[in-house]
């Protein structure tokens, strides 16, 4: 395709094809120079904890894709999203969702080894300015990799954790031309849909949320591990929404002190904020944490898929280790604890043996 013939979203999209198709058959080289080709050099990385932010492509590769690589030698990529469009406030975005596959050889993270093949869900978004990245913004799943190793040491979801399926309908990789009214339509709806959710508890009950219009009767909330998936408006609100808003009642109260930005793509939109979320973490806590009233952020980073004008499935990632390094507590140092009577593990600190 004549890429001069492309409106700038689809170009945006071909122009991580390299990138994407580097991390599929990842090797070290490959993957650097599409970065490269991909970025500018003073680009903005900001990653899950325990990452950060980290400046230009050769840092995230550094402290980021070569350590995963080096614990998963056969590491590949898979995509089941990518989508682009402009933010009301005029930025430009690409939104991709898939999972990190291969076999899981080495310790990442102080996370031990097992041997067999590993997934991790990530959310990844890119700004462009000039046809090129100048900004990133990625979680990865974490707590799922230390689940498949067996020492995620915090308290057992209340959803259901399994590997979290791409679209139902096949389509996630959006093809162009890019529709302004149609994306702009999707978008709105997820728009109008938050808002209405956000009136509850304040204004009312469930009904002032006006689930049914927003919603598809069998819709999934695909949830970040730690949290899990629901099947349903009842699913939803049992192993997700219900405890979130016992834990922070004030959700939703404090949106002049983020930002976030939403973007639609025919029947898809996302929303990215780094991060988009305050409240306090109070009444009777939350994911098995007391009430130690404090007001946290918290990083989001999700897409919705619209089947029919209703939202049929959501998929959600939240930096989950960072809100619990807002509050003191150290997963990490929780795993290690957990490492200590492993078979090539240090006893005393839980780290792996050289």
């Amino acid at each position: 395709m004549n890429l001069g013939a492309m409106d700038r979203h689809t170009e945006h999209k071909s122009a991580l094809s390299p990138l994407r198709a580097a991390m599929y058959d990842f090797s070290e080289a490959g993957v650097r120079a599409a970065l490269a080709a991909v970025c500018a050099p003073d680009a903005v990385f900001r990653l899950a904890f325990p990452f950060g932010d980290m400046a230009g492509p050769e840092a995230f590769f550094d402290n980021a894709c070569g350590p995963l690589f080096r614990a998963v030698p056969d590491l590949e990529r898979r995509d089941h999203i990518v989508m682009a469009g402009p933010t009301p406030e005029g930025a430009d975005w690409v939104g991709c969702g898939g999972y990190y596959t291969g076999t899981f050889t080495a310790p990442w993270l102080d996370i031990p080894p097992t041997g067999h093949q590993v997934h991790m869900r990530f959310h990844e978004f890119f700004r462009f300015e000039n046809g090129r990245v100048s900004e990133f913004q990625a979680l990865w799943d974490i707590p799922e990799v230390m689940m498949q190793a067996g020492t995620w040491p915090m308290a057992p979801s209340l959803g259901r954790e399994w590997h979290v399926p791409g679209p139902a309908t096949q389509d996630g990789i959006v093809p162009g031309p890019w529709d302004k009214a149609k994306g702009m339509a999707t978008c709105q709806h997820i728009i109008d849909m938050l808002t209405a959710m956000k009136r509850h508890p304040s204004q009312g009950g469930p009904e002032v949320m006006e689930m049914a219009r927003f919603w598809h009767p069998r819709m999934n909330w695909y949830g970040p591990s730690g949290i899990g998936t629901g099947r349903g408006v009842k699913g939803f609100r049992n192993w997700h929404q219900i405890p979130f808003l016992n834990g922070m009642p004030d959700r939703g109260q404090y949106v002049d002190e983020i930002s976030y930005h939403f973007f639609g793509d025919h029947d898809y939109a996302a929303v990215t904020g780094w991060p988009d979320m305050i409240q306090t973490l109070s009444q009777g806590g939350w994911l098995g944490i007391p009430p130690v009233n404090r007001k946290i952020t918290m990083r989001s980073l999700d897409f919705w898929r619209l089947e029919g004008g209703l939202i049929r499935e959501n998929w959600v990632l939240v930096d989950l280790l960072d809100m619990y390094d807002q509050i003191g507590v150290d997963v990490f140092a929780r795993m290690r604890e957990f490492n200590k009577a492993r078979r090539g593990f240090d006893p005393e600190t839980g780290r792996a043996l050289a």
